[in-house]
């Protein structure tokens, strides 16, 4: 069974999707409806979808922001774009985002229709055992084994510390193996497998290229130790575009990476990210910060995915290992700047947990894992909690009107509003009231 958010700030349009949707006899289980971006995040953040159709232009956040937000909280969620709009700019951001299918209104009901069933069908189907899953890797992606002299100088550039030897390899590689590290800038991502296995490997790193949208630029690789290692670029105008999201961004690279890994392999794995640099010559020290980041994989068993950044690595360097209470009292400082930064925002509209880690100097992925061992909440479920309790004590006490108590608590839509307080206290804001 599957459960679809469908996003339109067009009510009509959205009334028209439900309904085509509810009568097509695809298994859904459960069709949430909302009217601008604010309203999907709230969905998004406290159910479990599995599609999001989505208009591209709506109000103060788009479809393309709306995207990008859906995939910093679950890189997994799939997404179909509806569009008014036959822009290529439009149609090559949505697909960067990992969009399933770009659809130009008004829409054909059996396009639609076809689009939704084939996004779900490769979004939950029965997965096969771990041994036919292998077995069928290499007629599925029809992709042969790496060159073992590829893969030899591109660890070589993962080694190489010197400035000419770097350079030399990666023209070597442009030469020979047809492998371009045009960059300017760079990033590395490695992947611990848990399990020992060259075939394991092998499809570790076809998951990798599947996933990785070739804007990216990326080039996948063995590396000991049973790792993959990927090295992803961006140009410079890319680059000053993303600007502070690319934090995010490589974010969501490993989780969505961790996630498809252990879902098809049946294995666990863990994934080390780098900072961003430019040059190839600073491409060794991508490679060991992305390696430096895994090991804190001993010290936080529950994570799965680590951003070198995220870390204080000044004792480290000193060859000095930060004592278990060092590392606790330095993520609970973080933990409750969060919280601080939260009691005093919650009612902010488009609160967002990239603006609540980009005021603390983290990645997403590592603040909320940091929120709900040190706080005890899920960090947006904190949010939700502020707002409610306000929201109740504002009906108890106040004749505030229930469009000017949702505006109060960060809510642009009463009725959206009414649908959380009821999920939340299980009444409705007028019930309460009497």
């Amino acid at each position: 069974m599957y459960s679809i958010l469908v996003v339109d700030d067009e009510p009509l349009i959205c009334k028209g999707l439900s309904s085509l949707l509810m009568s097509s006899g695809l298994a859904i289980s459960q069709l949430y409806v909302a009217h601008n971006g604010y309203e999907a995040m709230d969905y998004l953040r406290l159910e479990d979808i599995d599609l999001l159709v989505t208009d591209i232009q709506m109000g103060e956040m788009s479809g393309i922001e709306l995207m990008h937000q859906a995939k910093m909280i679950k890189p997994w969620v799939q997404t179909i774009i509806i569009s008014a709009h036959e822009t290529f700019q439009y149609a090559q951001l949505a697909i960067r985002l990992g969009a399933k299918d770009y659809l130009i209104k008004p829409l054909n009901s059996d396009q639609f229709l076809d689009s939704v069933r084939n996004v779900l069908l490769n979004t939950n189907k029965t997965s096969p055992s771990q041994d036919e899953l292998l077995a069928g890797f290499r007629e599925q992606f029809h992709m042969e084994q790496p060159s073992p002299k590829r893969t030899a100088l591109l660890n070589k550039l993962l080694t190489d510390t010197k400035e000419a030897e770097a350079l030399a390899t990666a023209e070597l590689l442009k030469r020979e193996h047809a492998t371009v590290l045009t960059g300017p800038y760079f990033s590395v991502l490695r992947v611990k497998l848990s399990r020992s296995s060259e075939l394991l490997q092998y499809a570790a790193l076809n998951i990798a290229m599947e996933l990785l949208d070739q804007a990216w630029l990326p080039v996948a690789f063995y590396s000991p130790e049973d790792e993959v290692s990927i090295i992803i670029q961006w140009d410079d105008k890319r680059f000053e575009d993303s600007g502070t999201s690319r934090i995010n961004q490589l974010d969501m690279l490993g989780r969505s990476l961790q996630f498809n890994i252990t879902k098809y392999l049946g294995m666990n794995c863990v994934i080390g990210i780098s900072q961003v640099l430019r040059g190839v010559p600073f491409l060794s020290e991508l490679g060991e910060q992305a390696q430096k980041a895994i090991r804190w994989n001993h010290d936080h068993k529950e994570l799965s995915v680590f951003y070198y950044g995220d870390f204080n690595w000044s004792r480290y360097d000193a060859k000095q290992d930060p004592t278990v209470e060092e590392l606790d009292a330095q993520n609970n400082i973080i933990a409750q700047k969060a919280k601080s930064y939260i009691d005093e925002h919650y009612a902010q509209k488009g609160l967002t947990l990239h603006e609540v880690a980009q005021k603390n100097h983290v990645s997403p992925n590592y603040l909320s894992y940091l929120f709900k061992k040190n706080i005890g909440h899920n960090l947006w479920e904190y949010v939700i909690k502020l707002r409610m309790e306000e929201s109740r004590k504002l009906i108890l006490t106040t004749d505030l009107r229930r469009y000017e108590i949702a505006e109060r608590v960060g809510y642009e839509s009463p009725e959206h509003f009414s649908k959380i307080f009821k999920k939340y206290f299980g009444v409705s804001p007028t019930e309460l009231k009497k």
